[in-house]
């Protein structure tokens, strides 16, 4: 391995990150994949994802930067043990909502933009010149899981989640794209999932497809954020229980996260309130109330109006 490669990993590990990879920038090999997953209705009404400029952009990144060569894959761990006011099924404290473990503290993006724009400055240094470069966290049009496969990280679970063999699955991933040839991973290119179905079988609305397919359209973490409609599907939002943002069930059942751990990141721990929510309380908020309570929040994303949408299907499904 290079030595300035050698230097990038090891800074990306000194910023907090857990695994760090790199990968060539070179074409997806998911590009079909991807776009019969799009005319299959698997997207639901997340049109963002069936953008033509978007889907190209997916096949090649040099259509986001025409000069990149090489991709710096990183990830964080977020897992937090629940409380003891939490059990597998859910909160045994009353009317209260779960919320996924990853929005239980401080909204991710920003946190780890701003160690990938030091990550940045830190290759300009050491490569002794300017570097073109782009940082991407679950924001952009680009397939950042395969780019993590491809660097080494993990392995497509069933649940389509990427899987490290060393920490499990609760993690997000960054990536920075940069206009020089490194030294690059290889992928683990091996199925540790087995014979194993038990994210298949945890799954409440039966969204995971054979073939490591999402249906997103059925999924809890779609319908609690994704999808915008006044009220949930009723054939769905029964078997969505208690979850008000996000869903946690399929990683709580993969037997790879017995290896994980509680996260580093300060940042990440739950937040007053957390890790459910008072239904009765979403439900008597305003907007400036719920703006001051998720302002650096994921929660956010879900709106005052969604949030208290998902409290009421909460509350009709607890009765």
């Amino acid at each position: 391995m290079d030595e300035l490669t050698q230097r990038i990993k090891a800074q990306a590990r000194t910023l907090g990150f857990d695994l760090v990879g790199v990968t060539p920038a070179k074409p997806s090999q998911y590009g079909s994949f991807y776009e019969k997953w799009l005319a299959q209705g698997y997207a639901g009404e997340m049109a963002y994802l069936a953008r033509a400029d978007a889907i190209a952009k997916r096949h090649d990144l040099r259509l986001i930067m025409p000069q990149v060569r090489s991709a710096v894959v990183v990830a964080l761990n977020y897992y937090q043990h629940p409380p003891a006011v939490y059990s597998s099924d859910g909160p045994i404290d009353g009317k209260r909502g779960r919320v996924s473990r990853y929005a239980w503290g401080a909204d991710y993006h920003d946190i780890m933009w701003a160690r990938l724009d030091r990550l940045a400055a830190f290759v300009e240094e050491n490569a002794g010149q300017p570097v073109a470069h782009r940082r991407y966290v679950d924001t952009g049009p680009l397939l950042e899981r395969e780019l993590a496969a491809r660097a080494g990280l993990g392995w497509f679970g069933k649940n389509t989640m990427l899987i490290s063999p060393a920490m499990g699955s609760w993690f997000f991933l960054g990536v920075l794209l940069l206009d020089l040839i490194l030294t690059y991973d290889e992928p683990l290119d091996v199925d540790y999932c087995g014979t194993c179905t038990r994210c298949i079988d945890a799954c409440p609305t039966h969204c995971i497809l054979p073939g490591r397919t999402l249906d997103a359209s059925r999924c809890v973490s779609y319908l609690t954020i994704e999808y915008k409609h006044p009220v949930l599907p009723p054939t769905l939002s029964p078997l969505i229980g208690d979850w008000i943002f996000g869903c946690d069930v399929c990683q709580e059942a993969c037997p790879w996260n017995r290896f994980s751990s509680p996260t580093r990141e300060m940042a990440f721990h739950p937040k007053p309130g957390m890790p459910s929510l008072d239904l009765d309380e979403i439900l008597a908020w305003d907007d400036e109330q719920f703006l001051e309570r998720f302002r650096d929040s994921p929660i956010k994303r879900a709106k005052r109006r969604g949030l208290q949408r998902n409290a009421a299907s909460a509350l009709r499904n607890q009765s």
